[in-house]
């Protein structure tokens, strides 16, 4: 028994494909260029793997922290990194570089 198709799915503006749609398709790689220049397809058409790169970069340290702070951030849960990076950050915004030589 075929499903019924539920008519707040249909688009109207965009049907299924039939067998001669696919026929007559073309590849990305002949119509790119065409519409913006050879150079910028290209760089369309290059795959992109991984994460974007950032626009400002964190490096990388190691830190040695007492166990109870590392222990507390931990059970915060997933992004604990991010939070403590934002505590840092947040307590520099209310200390002088004074008194951290201290």
């Amino acid at each position: 028994m075929s499903k019924k198709p539920d008519p707040e799915r249909i688009d109207s503006e965009n049907p299924e494909w039939s067998a001669a749609d696919f026929a007559s398709a073309r590849p990305a790689s002949e119509w790119l260029p065409s519409l913006f220049g050879a150079e910028q397809a290209a760089a369309m058409l290059k795959p992109r793997r991984g994460r974007p790169p950032a626009t400002v970069r964190k490096e990388h340290v190691n830190l040695r922290l007492d166990p109870e702070v590392l222990e507390a951030f931990r059970a915060s849960g997933p992004g604990w990194q991010t939070r403590l990076n934002a505590a840092l950050a947040d307590w520099l915004r209310s200390h002088s570089p004074a008194e951290m030589a201290g």
